[in-house]
């Protein structure tokens, strides 16, 4: 009885599914949809399909839409992985990135020691104190500006 009842309602509406459907703005800014173009509104027509669009097939390699509980557990687990990873990959580019940017200020630090001017001296292995001459400075100095160059290229 109920499915008598059921295919008759779904009969009795199934002309109004083909109708015309109309959509405007009000006086207060809601948009309406109705099936009777009010008068002096500017009104669109929206097209709607008169049946289901059909479904796709699924493709042959496609997974079934019924999953056993283990295949979705597996599916979860290879996803969680990935999310690792891509943490670990984030991680070691952030700690090259800081190790990068610590090696770019120990260039400048020394650069700038070289063209401070004055004196500068380096210890021995027994520890005695020996200023550099004009010429080990000058050299220092162009080496501490490749440095700079190199290590600070991206900064």
């Amino acid at each position: 009885m109920k499915r008598v009842l059921a295919v008759v309602i779904a009969l009795a509406f199934a002309p109004l599914a083909g109708a015309q459907l109309y959509k405007y703005v009000d006086k207060d800014g809601k948009t309406v949809y109705t099936d009777q173009p009010p008068p002096n509104v500017e009104t669109k027509v929206v097209n709607v399909p008169k049946s289901p669009p059909p479904a796709a097939a699924p493709a042959k390699d496609a997974p079934a839409a019924n999953k056993t509980a283990l295949a979705k557990d597996k599916d979860a687990e290879k996803g969680r992985e990935q999310v690792r990873e891509q943490q670990k990959k984030q991680e070691e580019a952030a700690e090259k990135q800081r190790l990068a940017e610590q090696r770019c200020t120990q260039a400048r630090t020394a650069l700038q020691q070289y063209t401070a001017g004055g004196r500068i001296a380096r210890y021995t292995e027994k520890g005695e104190r020996i200023y550099l001459s004009d010429e080990e400075i000058a050299a220092g100095r162009d080496k501490a500006r490749r440095e700079v160059e190199e290590a600070c290229k991206t900064s």
